[in-house]
Parts: structure tokens; sequence; C-alpha cells
């Protein structure tokens, strides 16, 4: 069962760049396919993984903000540590 925690996860790797922009949107669109939702989250996890589907769409891309806005909306803050790279 795909929960707000598994969505909000792959976002974040995403962000940190442990995955690409590419997998993340296959992987959105496959749980979509799926649809294995708590009746709680169904619609809030639909509309967050129809967006992450829709950013290979040049109009509407993955904004740093709109990753924001999504993990808001699954209950999480987004803070940034930076880190020297050597």
């Amino acid at each position: 069962m795909t929960t707000k925690k598994m969505v909000a996860s792959r976002l974040l790797a995403y962000l940190e760049g442990q995955t690409t922009l590419s997998s993340l949107i296959d992987w959105a669109e496959t749980t979509l396919l799926e649809g294995d939702f708590a009746d709680d989250d169904l619609q809030l996890l639909t509309e967050v993984l129809g967006r992450i589907g829709l950013a290979d769409v040049r109009n509407f891309g993955l904004a740093w903000e709109d990753c924001e806005a999504m993990l808001q909306k699954l209950g999480y803050r987004v803070e940034l540590k930076m880190h020297e790279v050597a």
C-alpha cells in the first residue's frame, strides 16, 4: 500500500539527487496505475502522484517550490543543509 511517507521519501530522494526526474515520474505513474492507497489518503496521494507524473510535460516541469508544496501537503517540512564538496 502506498503511503504519504513513501511518496515523501521518493520526493526527498529526488531533491537530494539520489534519483532522476525520469525515475521519479515513472514511479509515480506506475504507482497511480496500481492504485493501492488507503481510503483516507486516496485524494491527496492521487493528486500528488498525478502532479509528479505530469513533470515530463514542458508546461508543467517540477520546480523546487512544487516539491516543497507537495511535501507540505503530505505533512512534511523541508529543511536544507549544505555540505562542502571536496
